[in-house]
């Protein structure tokens, strides 16, 4: 999907060299918007960082927030975002959210929600931490780090590819990432099984190393800033899933989330979250499940129609391969995802 990067730095080197977001004015912010995060923590120091996207530094994240109050948009919770959009009532907002609970939340991210007073919503997926699910994104670099190449066997057929140094560790990343990610997840996961057993990866001790246990989770959602959100069980991709199955996933995490922390689970997340991995059939399993509100990694602000629509909410993915912020002001201003949408303010089909 290097096109796909490439389109993104060509956008946005064009709305800073023209300035047409900034004449857009307040046209397409919206109510406010709903940032997605997942790890906070020093950069990669290595050319092979396929997932760098997924992680910031924390001195961006700072300054992320610091850029989001100068902007007038108030941080407050996902609770005080929805009343805001439902009422009406009170200023612009920004409501945070992490996906995944991973290890680098209480070191980096948590001290930065402190010092400037931000709510953050966390989703977490219960099977992470009972390391019975996969971080299966994370196990395929760790295998490809490990291996001079690729030999993955693949709907009958055999792929080769060569990963000798981090130009071809890259581009083996993105051709196995891409092509896994066009099946289910009984076959993704088997797929990087056999590479992380080339490699010698211990795939639960890989979750352990990354993600927080229930005791660390415990701490968090005790924080006052803290809300936890529900991230179905295992993290599939749903809308590959039978109907009953996405239920259960989405409504067991929900009861055992409830049951290791003594509260009420509100809020989901769509794993993944695009417009593959979950649409109208899991919008509507959502309602029936019960949460109040359900969001997804389509790109946008949110916009008074979303009041009728709590189940597909967009969220503004704040990038690691874009971390300045002139970049993250061309998103602010809600353009770019004018022009994604042709122009619509929702897109829930």
């Amino acid at each position: 999907m290097n096109w796909k990067k490439n389109a993104i730095a060509a956008g946005f080197g064009l709305f800073r060299a023209t300035g047409l977001h900034r004449l857009a004015g307040d046209i397409f912010r919206g109510r406010g918007i709903i940032l997605t995060f997942h790890r906070v923590r020093p950069s990669p120091q290595t050319a092979f960082a396929p997932n760098a996207l997924l992680e910031i530094a924390p001195d961006f994240f700072d300054a992320v927030l610091t850029r989001l109050r100068e902007t007038g948009l108030a941080l407050v919770s996902l609770d005080e975002a929805m009343f805001r959009l439902v009422t009406g009532e009170g200023g612009p907002f920004a409501a945070l959210t992490f996906d995944d609970g991973f290890r680098d939340l209480p070191d980096h991210a948590l001290p930065a929600l402190e010092r400037h007073d931000a709510p953050a919503t966390f989703y977490i997926a219960p099977g992470l931490a009972d390391r019975a699910a996969r971080l299966w994104w994370v196990e395929l670099e760790e295998a490809i780090r490990r291996l001079d190449r690729v030999e993955l066997d693949l709907d009958g057929a055999r792929l080769f590819l060569p990963a000798r140094d981090d130009g071809e560790k890259s581009a083996a990343f993105e051709r196995v990432y891409w092509l896994l990610r066009g099946g289910g997840d009984e076959r993704l996961l088997a797929a990087v099984a056999q590479l992380s057993a080339k490699a010698g990866i211990n795939a639960q001790k890989l979750v352990e190393e990354n993600c927080l246990g229930w005791d660390e989770l415990r701490e968090l959602a005790d924080h006052e800033l803290a809300t936890i959100g529900a991230h179905t069980m295992t993290h599939p991709r749903l809308a590959s899933l039978p109907v009953e199955a996405a239920r259960r996933e989405m409504a067991e995490s929900r009861d055992r989330l409830e049951k290791e922390f003594g509260r009420t689970i509100r809020h989901f997340a769509y794993p993944y979250g695009d417009a593959d991995s979950a649409g109208p059939r899991e919008f509507t399993l959502a309602t029936e499940v019960g949460f109040a509100t359900a969001t997804t990694t389509r790109p946008g602000m949110i916009f008074p129609e979303h009041a009728s629509h709590l189940f597909a909410l967009p969220r503004l993915s704040v990038n690691g391969l874009w971390q300045d912020l002139a970049s993250f002001d061309v998103l602010l201003s809600g353009a770019p995802f004018a022009l994604w949408n042709g122009g619509r303010r929702l897109n829930v089909g």
